[in-house]
């Protein structure tokens, strides 16, 4: 039901696959069409944009969008995750690291790069998804890629002993050095690689023990609730319809430039149709008077064509 379509924002907690949430808001969704975009790992909190019903088919239009991540890496120690629920492959106390190589290898990570997705990645490989690969004890090395890292700030930096107590820098007693960051990156940027690769640069071993994303795109964790908020309020009697953070004419309009639209073309697109180009870039959502957002078009040589039909006729 159109009326039911759009986005939830999800404020993801620690222990769940994203696939856990996509289970659950079916439920209080009360539909079987609800899809994520943008996988987060079990240990990773944060955003995570749900779409439900016809907002499925509009998330593929949004996935390219840049992110934000609040991390942190420890070195001191690589694992075969690269994060903190992977076995330790080798450890190496840093003794010999300083504030000033940190901040210089990360600076080094920055910008427009070639970078290793974590073997432990979504990625398929010969149709099999690389993590399950490396689960089943397979030695899995990926092909670089390029990602934009847009920022990495560097917060706290503290050298810790084995038992968890703040030491100076070249201490004798430092076990590992937690770092937080704070990254801006492209869509297909691993984090976890980040502190896999300053490890290797620093020649310690490092790898991920908290990640937090705190923004897909135009979405925000200001936007997102909880699972357990959603369940309270449809156990309470709210309609599916009101738990949408954003139904698809908002979201529409929110990730896209508008094109304003007639009734009658609203219709035509409907129906499938294309419209007379009118000289815009990129990629627009056509809006008729009523405000309502029918289509997805990009125009190409003497057409307006629609890559995403919200409203197909018959569905409104």
């Amino acid at each position: 039901m159109l009326t039911r379509s759009g986005l939830v924002v999800i404020d993801k907690p620690a222990g769940m696959t994203s696939h856990d949430v996509v289970s659950k808001l079916r439920r209080v969704m009360r539909t079987k069409r609800v899809g994520h975009a943008g996988t987060l790992d079990p240990m990773a909190t944060g955003v995570l944009v749900v779409g439900v019903e016809r907002g499925t088919k509009f998330l593929a239009h949004v996935v390219t969008h840049d992110k934000r991540y609040e991390a942190t890496v420890r070195l001191g120690a690589a694992t075969v995750t690269d994060d903190m629920e992977g076995d330790v492959l080798n450890s190496t106390a840093p003794v010999a690291v300083t504030e000033e190589g940190i901040r210089r290898e990360l600076a080094r990570l920055t910008g427009e790069i070639m970078q290793r997705p974590s073997s432990v990645s979504s990625i398929k490989i010969n149709g099999r998804r690389a993590h399950e690969l490396v689960r089943e004890g397979h030695d899995v090395v990926l092909p670089e890629r390029p990602v934009t890292i847009f920022s990495l700030h560097v917060g706290a930096i503290r050298p810790l002993d084995a038992a968890g107590h703040v030491v100076s820098f070249g201490d004798a007693a430092v076990d590992h050095i937690d770092v937080d960051i704070a990254v801006h990156c492209s869509s297909g940027t691993y984090i976890r690689s980040i502190a896999r690769d300053l490890g290797e640069a620093l020649k310690v071993g490092g790898h991920l023990t908290a990640l937090r994303r705190t923004s897909v795109g135009p979405f925000t964790i200001a936007q997102a609730t909880t699972l357990e908020r959603l369940a309270n309020a449809a156990e309470s009697g709210q309609q599916p319809e009101e738990l949408l953070a954003l139904d698809l004419d908002v979201a529409m309009t929110t990730c896209f430039p508008t094109r304003e639209i007639s009734t009658q073309e609203g219709e035509e697109l409907a129906l499938g149709k294309w419209l007379e180009p009118v000289g815009n870039s990129g990629i627009r959502a056509a809006v008729t008077p009523e405000g309502r957002a029918i289509a997805l078009v990009k125009e190409k040589g003497k057409r307006a064509a629609s890559v995403f039909v919200a409203r197909p006729q018959g569905l409104d």
